[in-house]
């Protein structure tokens, strides 16, 4: 059975018991109520006989006291407490009920007991005789019309039952439908994303704001991380198959040159080795990046806290004087904080330091200043610079100045893609202002302080 179906029947089987119980509630208590005040009046009623039949005794015979106060619809009779007493009067509809044996009861009694298919109210109240005899004035009393009315009301809520079933189970079929529709849009979405290959999401309502509308926001959030993982891998099984051709074939070609004329030409073994070696080494380092770039931010591991910027910074530029012999030139006004992860910017500063090497040749500075709740990194070179319809295009993967990048000189393209997906991961924004033959300035802006702190 589909959950349409299950959700539609359960709601309907519900609501239809929980009809029928308060119906039968309400008749039930009505009905309750209705006897229970025939009763009293019944009661009240035998009382107010008993009253007048003991005042008349000695006047008049119990016979014609009894025909005197019998009910239009009943029964009224004296029992004494041996059982005798006079003949019972009944009125013209109620004839069978003198068959009924008279009991004697000590105390005042009301009930309600039923003879020949119908209902009666029947009252015996004791009374002191003239003779000092005490006697049960007994008054049985039709409640017919009682029954009639309860009769009545039945129908009305079986009926009222029947007609608001009608709508609930429509309102059922709705809730449903209603519940049901998110569901569908999420198979029929994944059915189409299954077989078309390509992602949609779902289009959800703005103004409600349900659970529904949560699983619906949830759904497109998971597609969209699913799209951007298959775009990353895509991209990294397009990227890595298009940069690792051109090593492997090197690599190949010396290999395959070795294998021919090594042993006897020994002056290409050096050569070979060399160029082997420096393909491999940068193959090795632009795998490394791509496999960095095929992860997701949401899956890098990051150690957020306060920094002091110009004590990394300067670590940082003694690290790479260390190891390439440049002099970076760090210049700071004062103390400059950010909050940040360590690491992912030391790495930072390193792709920017490494880019300022490669195409210039003069000094590196670096500028360290606070500008309201964020701190600034500016990394200045004097070399190459950048043309203006180049400079959008730099942090693309793959993407290299062909007149002052080429692959002698620069790497894969891949450090500057590199870059732009480590600041967003850490928050932090780049901008790049370039002027050809003049130099490059690469500006960090990072938050100053945790985003969550006043």
């Amino acid at each position: 059975m589909k959950l349409r179906s299950k959700i539609y029947l359960y709601s309907s089987v519900l609501f239809a018991v929980l009809l029928v119980i308060m119906n039968l509630f309400i008749y039930a208590l009505f009905s309750r109520m209705l006897t229970d005040n025939e009763l009293e009046q019944a009661a009240a009623e035998t009382a107010k006989i008993a009253a007048a039949m003991r005042r008349a005794a000695g006047e008049v015979t119990p016979a014609e006291l009894l025909r005197a106060y019998v009910p239009v619809e009943g029964m009224l009779r004296l029992v004494a407490a041996d059982g005798s007493g006079p003949a019972p009067v009944t009125s013209v509809s109620e004839q069978e009920l003198s068959r009924l044996k008279p009991d004697y009861y000590e105390m005042r009694q009301t009930e309600m007991l039923r003879s020949g298919g119908h209902s009666y109210a029947f009252v015996t109240v004791p009374v002191i005789w003239a003779d000092g005899t005490v006697m049960n004035v007994q008054m049985t009393k039709s409640l017919e019309s009682t029954m009639g009315t309860l009769r009545v009301l039945r129908l009305v809520l079986a009926g009222a039952t029947a007609v608001a079933l009608i709508p609930l189970l429509l309102s059922s079929r709705l809730l449903s439908g209603l519940i049901m529709r998110p569901i569908v849009q999420m198979t029929a979405t994944m059915r189409e994303i299954k077989d078309s290959g390509k992602f949609r999401r779902l289009t959800l309502q703005d103004n409600a704001k349900d659970e529904l509308v949560e699983m619906g926001d949830t759904f497109n959030g998971m597609i969209a991380l699913l799209e951007s993982n298959y775009l990353k891998q895509e991209k990294f099984v397009s990227d890595a198959s298009h940069e690792l051709r051109t090593p492997l074939t090197v690599i190949e070609s010396y290999a395959s040159l070795l294998k021919r004329r090594g042993l006897a030409h020994p002056e290409l073994f050096n050569e070979s080795v060399e160029a082997i070696h420096s393909e491999a080494v940068r193959m090795k380092e632009l795998t490394e990046q791509l496999l960095l770039l095929a992860k997701h931010q949401e899956q890098w591991v990051l150690s957020m806290k306060h920094l002091d910027l110009e004590e990394l910074v300067r670590t940082s530029a003694k690290v790479f004087h260390n190891a390439y012999g440049r002099e970076v030139e760090v210049q700071s006004g004062g103390r400059v904080e950010a909050y940040t992860d360590e690491a992912k910017l030391r790495q930072l500063l390193f792709i920017f330091l490494d880019n300022a090497r490669k195409y210039s040749d003069e000094g590196i500075t670096v500028n360290l200043e606070a500008e309201g709740r964020n701190s600034i990194i500016v990394i200045t070179d004097r070399g190459i610079g950048i043309s203006p319809e180049e400079l959008p295009k730099v942090f693309d993967r793959f993407y290299r100045v062909d007149a002052a990048r080429s692959r002698q000189g620069g790497g894969a393209g891949l450090g500057l893609a590199l870059a732009a997906e480590i600041a967003g991961a850490i928050g932090a924004e780049l901008s790049m202002h370039s002027t050809p033959g003049r130099g490059t300035a690469v500006t960090i802006r990072i938050a100053a302080e945790s985003r969550g702190r006043s």
